[in-house]
């Protein structure tokens, strides 16, 4: 089995944090064969700590972007294409996605690369993510095996180059469909719970909690969600923090969106695809349909058809 794997880490003034993530994966029971850090017009102390483990270990490689942006997750995405970019030359059978703000266990990458060996049908997976609200690391609200966090993603490489790589998507939301394009495409997505994932910003935190509840609707609806499922998505997480206000944020976002008409980001077919999925949870939930559970398919080469089966379908649930 290959254990040839490579890393992408799109950073913008991460020295709070990436010595951490730098830490942890130079702990790895087994490297990475490149590692490249996309520093995105840092300002602040992120490249001298990567040029400083980078002189030490050959393997991690800094890279900068100059030009300036818009800072969004649009931008994000063009650091790791650019990363992928700096990689294509280099032999590799596994590419990861790794954020700036995470800390992982020194076997991660030899284990999950194990269980894609195990399974010629992945094409998708990763570990579960813990995060710090004050009561110590603990599981994600969202984790779920069927759904694999973008701080974390590994894919095995003809799965990325099929997919096309990250969409850019001006609210968020690349992992998502990531996913879909992934199943579509016959292959499998799994997240394994075994595998922690310590991840030192919450989601939505680095722009303010409420802004980023704001930002999520607006990304519901870029993405084509159903407005029925995601109302009930969000009367489900009024007891998150900020409680109704983060709520009605959601909501005011993707009513707003819903309003103006603004456009969807991603390609009809993968609108279709996620509405489908969420017709079916919908069913699900009032016993008219169960969403089925996911199965082991045969390798997408193998098994052309395969891409159309609703057990294939990611569970799109109503906590994301």
């Amino acid at each position: 089995m290959s254990l040839d794997y490579v890393l992408i880490t799109a950073a913008h003034n991460e020295e709070k944090f990436i010595a951490t993530t730098i830490r942890s994966v130079i702990a790895q029971t087994v490297r990475p064969r490149k590692w490249v850090i996309v520093s995105d017009a840092s300002s602040d102390g992120t490249d001298h700590i990567v040029r400083g483990y980078a002189a030490r270990h050959p393997f991690i490689e800094l890279h900068r972007i100059r030009e300036d942006h818009p800072r969004n997750f649009g931008a994000q995405v063009e650091a790791i294409n650019f990363g992928y970019e700096q990689l294509r030359a280099i032999p590799f059978s596994f590419v990861g996605n790794v954020d700036a703000d995470v800390a992982l266990p020194p076997a991660y990458y030899e284990t999950l690369l194990r269980r894609f060996a195990d399974r010629p049908a992945l094409g998708l997976a990763g570990g579960f993510i813990y995060e710090d609200h004050g009561r110590g690391f603990q599981s994600r609200r969202t984790n779920s095996p069927h759904s694999v966090a973008h701080a974390t993603q590994v894919f095995r490489r003809e799965c990325f180059d099929a997919i096309g790589g990250y969409l850019r998507l001006e609210y968020g939301g690349p992992d998502w469909v990531a996913e879909i394009m992934a199943r579509q495409r016959g292959w499998m997505v799994e997240a394994f719970a075994d595998l922690v994932v310590q991840h030192y910003r919450p989601a939505g935190s680095a722009g303010g909690v409420v802004r980023g509840w704001y930002r999520q609707g607006r990304m519901d609806h870029s993405l084509g969600t159903l407005p029925l499922f995601e109302l009930v998505k969000c009367l489900r997480r009024i007891p998150e923090r900020p409680f109704v206000l983060g709520t009605a944020a959601r909501i005011m976002a993707f009513l707003y969106s819903y309003l103006i008409g603004a456009p969807r980001l991603v390609p009809p077919d993968v609108v279709h695809e996620l509405r489908e999925e969420q017709r079916r949870r919908l069913r699900g939930m009032i016993g008219l349909h169960p969403h089925p559970p996911a199965s082991p398919i045969a390798h997408p080469a193998a098994s052309p058809a395969a891409s159309s089966s609703p057990a294939l379908q990611r569970n799109v649930g109503l906590s994301d």
